[in-house]
């Protein structure tokens, strides 16, 4: 088949096949609950408890997250979609209502918390596995890039979602509303034809699922160091905002980053999908790109250096989702592609518990943190372009 003319392959290829508006669209609000969320449980939680037991009750949360996502998704793979939406919704949604019934019970505020983070439906992992039979072979990397891109939106909207909700009903309206917006948003995907439809591809099953992969374990490992860079930026953020002396530049300046890697990634929809070969290199771009926070410049230069820092994270996502679809063993693709999102959401985490104390000793120390984590990222995926998969070739499937 012939490279069809570049106008065809970019984000507009893509928003004009049957059904990706609606799925693009359901999937952002379904998903709009993981920036929500933990803001809404610590506001909720903090009016009548302590701020770390507050803070407690987002780990909680945000652990359920990590742990539920690969099992559903195994679930997925080996079923199919709608079930396992319908029914992860629900037991998120009963998580939510525990939660905000129970003011001041900790225990009981815990246990919603879990519920709601161990049911968060798998929507990211369904999409993503849905693109090769959503749009043409050649525009799948688009796809990705485009899916990618506009998730940054979900950390700019979300926080402001659960800030007018509390504004208008209170704490507990904050957990009510991103139980709501999961409820519509996976009620939206499942209309899609090709979410009904979609069916895992048969296969023998093996209790490490796709981690039994070699390369594919050791790319999940480096999309962590990814995530601990990527996560260490809001706690170094707020603590050059304090410096500065206005603590709400933070949120002005997060905004800045997430307008880089929206623009990276609606770039990189035009740009011509390679192999695993091309992690390393785009992990590399990735690294240098936060070494000139470093200079801790004044606020006008400083949200420059965001943009530019922002602008390589698309790329490498969908560079590794790509091989991820390649690398993961025949009817492991939605598991594997959770697991992914698991690792960038620890490492997210871990990120930002070093770089507190790190920020700590100064600003710069802090930033320092981002691109030393993300050296380890480069060596991972060097052996990931470099190793071979058993009987000497790449692993390809779509299921």
């Amino acid at each position: 088949m012939s490279t069809p003319p570049a106008e065809r392959i970019g984000a507009r290829a893509v928003l004009r096949r049957p059904y990706v508006p609606l799925v693009l669209t359901a999937s952002q609000v379904g998903r709009l609950p993981l920036a929500a969320s933990p803001l809404a449980l610590l506001l909720f939680a903090r009016d009548s408890l302590s701020l770390a037991v507050a803070g407690a009750l987002v780990a909680v949360f945000t652990a359920g997250m990590a742990v539920g996502a690969p099992v559903l998704a195994r679930a997925v793979d080996r079923r199919r979609q709608p079930p396992v939406l319908y029914g992860s919704a629900a037991l998120s949604t009963a998580g939510y209502l525990i939660a905000a019934s129970a003011p001041g019970r900790p225990l009981v505020i815990a246990a919603g918390a879990a519920l709601a983070g161990l049911g968060t439906p798998p929507m990211e992992a369904c999409l993503r596995a849905l693109w090769p039979a959503l749009v043409p072979p050649n525009t799948v990397h688009a796809a990705y890039a485009l899916d990618i891109a506009v998730q940054e939106v979900i950390f700019v909207a979300g926080p402001l979602v659960t800030l007018g909700a509390v504004a208008v009903g209170g704490t507990a309206a904050g957990l009510y509303a991103a139980a709501l917006l999961q409820l519509i948003g996976v009620v939206a995907f499942v209309r899609a034809p090709a979410v009904r439809e979609w069916r895992g591809t048969p296969a023998r099953r093996h209790w490490a699922g796709p981690l039994r992969s070699g390369r594919l374990a050791t790319m999940v490992g480096g999309v962590a160091f990814v995530g601990a860079a990527v996560g260490s930026i809001p706690v170094v953020l707020t603590g050059y905002a304090e410096a500065a002396g206005d603590r709400s530049l933070s949120g002005w300046l997060l905004a800045a980053q997430a307008g880089g890697a929206l623009v990276g990634g609606l770039i990189y929809t035009r740009v011509t999908p390679g192999g695993p070969r091309r992690l390393p290199v785009l992990t590399a771009i990735f690294t240098v790109g936060y070494l000139p926070l470093l200079i801790a410049p004044g606020t006008a230069a400083m949200t420059v250096l965001l943009i530019l820092s922002g602008l390589m994270l698309p790329p490498v996502l969908t560079a590794v989702f790509l091989a991820a679809d390649r690398l993961a063993p025949a009817g492991t693709a939605v598991e594997a592609f959770a697991w992914i999102m698991t690792a960038f959401s620890v490492g997210s985490a871990l990120g930002a518990a070093v770089a507190g104390p790190l920020t700590d000793m100064g600003v710069r120390a802090g930033f320092a943190f981002a691109p030393a984590v993300a050296v380890p990222a480069i060596v991972a995926m060097l052996a990931v372009a470099h190793q071979r998969s058993p009987g000497g070739g790449e692993i390809h499937a779509r299921g």
